[in-house]
């Protein structure tokens, strides 16, 4: 072996005055040179112990002296033989079942000097360097070298490696992972002992840093049941026996600091279950992944500059339920399928701003092995989705959206995880992230397992993880998905298949304090957030906050807004009706109004509705296709002007008449002006682009959107007529007058009841207008109020309602 280059000379005091043999490290020797499957067998196996070999000491002996080895100088000669590991923890560290191999492996202190021991199953040789000291470890066989060299003290080290049979084969020089002290500090473990981690990604998983003053990476997973885990990856061509991790106390965290190891490197954790076995598992915690269906983690850091400080900085300016808010809700990986975050990062915030929506909603982009999911079967949940880029990738998409004034949402899903075998099911042989009990883990609509929210460390897996989106990629809400399956433990469960809470009764109370932790976290630590609650009934106090009691007992879960579902339903149920039956159900578009101020409300036309069979927006409209297009123009005015805020799903923004395929996305060839029909698409998403132009600049229509006093009806009992009349207020009392009409006629001086107040009032959007594909039959002067009493007022105006059309007026 060649020689180390000269560098810092040792001092003679720091040499052992005398060069005696190693204290004994262990007490059963093993059987030697008994070679292990898939293991190279050692050129020499270590000595059988002889009858001269003292015996292991009993506690509290002192320690007898091993077999002596010729002596080691200063440069290139073999070290002391130390006496082998004692047997059981040889084999464990072999099994991968040890829970400390730092106390094995690296330096240790002994009578003689300084113990070397390290594993390098694939090694042919092994030296230490300490300075210009160099010595050759004895090959123990199995993969063990090992050593004494005549130090008074440990010192700063690296091993000299050698691959292959030749003396001067391929040699490496690396730091030794076992002569580091723990990277990971007593308040990161108090904090996750206490599942109080805010930040918990900081702690958890694999993280880039200089430690002791060498660059590696610092590996750290939760796994309370394992007997023993290990770090597999590309570095050490996938065979974990090498790095075993070291248990930190009773927290059930296991650690190590792997040296060289840096940005891009593929790694897993090998974990020995408690009944011996081994699962091979990605990393809960991981910040990258790579492309399904590959499952490894992937080592990583941030390095983008963001450029978006002026919008955080306002972004708490107003309260979000008092602000204009209109959401493009979109499927990122098939919008423009192909496109990179890069890519899209050109493309989207530009359509977007054209469009005049505020935010933009994504569905799901934490990672996930099957696209088919959309997203909602979530295998790393601090993890970008690979499919488009890198985590840094992501921050350039969000990063650009801010810059053109645009908020973004991520859909999270903190209510279930699929059951993958690599991923979080059952992840150190015990149900660990998932209860206990099959029947509260089996989520019953999906085929996945339900989130233990009563265990301390899984609740912080899931808060800090709300708080990870929100801090590390700028996100501005969360729209949490399943509420309703979390909230109750009958939730799909028929008699039988599910447990009363303490009190008798059917209400998750793990997931009620969960939640409500979550939300006050990310509202106290992430000015200008919001969270949004995708909950289908009616529990009570969805958007209440927290410590505020509701007459049911609970405080409120502290979401911002909450999705009205039954406003969806009943008013898609309303439209799809052909409009001589539409009196029948009009109490469905009216209905909403009894409830509208329970929960600060947004109304959303999801991906959920037009798609698996559901039909697009414009098919679910009766009709010839001008009354389709003409429907919807008339639906969207009236969910416009209606108590909430709004969001569309893409593609419904230009009537695609298909429904929604997460294969190919959107139909923009629709779009092409070389398409016959092109002006009636282009023309809904015209009005769009209006009714989020006059929505935003019209306080009345946002402003009051949680206060009955913004609100007024008109006239909420015309079925005869199909007609909704309706006053907006914003909060000094200035309003706007909606009125919705579906039926497919005109209707020529048609009277409402007006406030007395205003001269005159104008049209200022009407959905039948000639650029939106409609009929253009307008109301182009101003309207004067008469003195003519008409719906409890005592003036009324006179307006041409067009055929299935909203108009929109407002003082002149």
């Amino acid at each position: 072996m060649t020689a180390r280059p000269p560098s810092d000379h040792h001092s003679e005091s720091e040499l052992s005055p005398t060069f005696r043999p190693a204290r004994a490290s262990g007490s059963v020797p093993v059987e030697p040179g008994k070679p292990v499957p898939g293991r190279r067998t050692p050129p020499a196996p270590a000595p059988a112990p002889s009858a001269a070999t003292p015996s292991a000491p009993r506690s509290g002996e002192p320690a007898p002296s091993a077999t002596a080895a010729p002596s080691a100088a200063p440069d290139g000669a073999a070290a002391l033989a130390a006496r082998p590991l004692d047997g059981g923890d040889r084999e464990r560290l072999l099994s991968g079942t040890h829970h400390d191999p730092h106390g094995l492996l690296g330096a240790h202190p002994v009578e003689d000097g300084v113990l070397f021991r390290t594993l390098r199953p694939f090694a042919h040789g092994v030296s230490v360097v300490a300075k210009d000291l160099r010595g050759e470890l004895n090959d123990d066989g199995d993969g063990f070298f090992s050593g004494v060299l005549p130090l008074r003290a440990v010192p700063e080290y690296t091993l000299q490696v050698r691959y292959g049979d030749a003396p001067d084969g391929d040699v490496t020089e690396v730091h030794d992972p076992y002569r580091f002290l723990p990277a990971i500090g007593e308040l990161d473990l108090h904090l996750i002992g206490e599942g109080r981690h805010e930040q918990l990604w900081k702690a958890l998983g694999a993280q880039p840093m200089t430690h002791q003053g060498v660059t590696g990476t610092r590996f750290t997973v939760w796994a309370p049941n394992a007997r023993g885990v290990r770090v597999t990856g590309d570095f050490n061509f996938w065979d974990g026996t090498s790095m075993p991790m070291r248990s930190l106390g009773s927290t059930g965290v296991w650690e190590l600091f792997v040296p060289g190891i840096g940005e891009g490197a593929l790694y897993k954790f090998d974990i020995a279950r408690p009944d011996g076995s081994h699962t091979v598992r990605a990393d809960p915690m991981a910040r990258r992944t790579e492309v399904p269906p590959a499952t490894a983690s992937i080592v990583t850091e941030a390095h983008h500059e963001w450029q978006d400080q002026e919008w955080l900085a306002h972004r708490a300016d107003r309260p979000v339920h008092e602000a204009p808010f209109s959401v493009y809700e979109m499927h990122l990986a098939s919008w423009r399928p192909g496109l990179t975050y890069r890519q899209l990062a050109v493309q989207l915030p530009g359509y977007v701003k054209d469009l005049g929506f505020t935010h933009v909603e994504l569905m799901p982009v934490a990672e996930h092995p099957f696209g088919g999911s959309w997203g909602y079967q979530v295998t790393g949940f601090y993890a970008p989705t690979s499919r488009m880029g890198t985590p840094d990738d992501f921050r350039f998409l969000v990063d650009a959206l801010h810059k053109e004034g645009i908020g973004v949402i991520v859909d999270w899903v903190p209510a279930h995880f699929p059951k993958d075998e690599w991923a979080l099911a059952r992840f150190d042989g015990y149900p660990l992230y998932e209860p206990g009990d099959p029947q509260r883990a089996e989520h019953p609509d999906w085929g996945t397992l339900e989130f233990d929210y009563g265990r301390t460390e899984v609740r912080n897996f899931l808060v800090a993880n709300a708080v990870y989106w929100c801090e590390e990629f700028h996100i501005d809400g969360l729209r949490v998905d399943a509420v309703a399956s979390m909230l109750y433990l009958d939730y799909s469960r028929e008699d039988g298949q599910w447990s009363p809470n303490q009190y008798g009764g059917r209400e998750n109370l793990d997931a009620v304090s969960f939640l409500q932790e979550m939300n006050a976290t990310v509202y106290r630590r992430c000015p200008g957030v919001v969270t949004i609650a995708e909950e289908s009934t009616a529990w009570n106090g969805v958007t209440r906050a927290t410590d505020i009691v509701g007459p049911d007992g609970f405080g409120g879960l502290g979401f911002g807004l909450k999705w009205n579902m039954g406003w969806m339903h009943d008013s898609l149920d309303y439209i799809s009706k052909e409009p001589v039956h539409r009196k029948y159900h009009h109490g469905e578009m009216t209905f909403s109004m009894v409830y509208a101020y329970s929960e600060n409300y947004v109304l959303p036309i999801s991906h959920d509705e037009v798609v698996h069979g559901k039909g697009a927006l414009v098919s679910k409209m009766p009709g010839d296709w001008w009354q389709q297009r003409a429907n919807q123009r008339a639906y969207l005015g009236f969910m416009w002007a209606h108590p909430g805020k709004q969001l569309l799903f893409m593609g419904q923004e230009f009537a695609q008449g298909a429904e929604w395929s997460e294969s190919h996305g959107p139909d923009w060839w629709l779009l092409d002006p070389s398409y016959s029909a092109e002006a009636d698409h282009r023309g809904v998403r015209d009005l769009v682009r209006d009714l989020n132009t006059v929505y935003r600049d019209t306080p009345a229509l946002w402003e009051r959107d949680t206060a009955p006093d913004g609100f007024e009806w008109v006239d909420g009992d015309a079925g005869e007529d199909n007609v909704f009349a309706f006053l907006r207020f914003d909060a000094d009392g200035a309003p706007l007058l909606a009125v919705s009409h579906f039926s497919p006629v005109v209707r020529h001086n048609y009277r409402l009841g007006v406030p007395d107040r205003y001269a005159a009032w104008t049209e200022v959007l009407n959905t039948d207008g000639l650029r939106y594909g409609g009929s253009d039959v307008l109301n182009p002067e101003p309207l004067k109020p008469e003195s003519v009493g008409a719906h409890g007022r005592p003036a009324s105006i006179q307006l041409t309602l067009p055929p299935l059309a909203t108009v929109w007026l407002r003082p002149a």
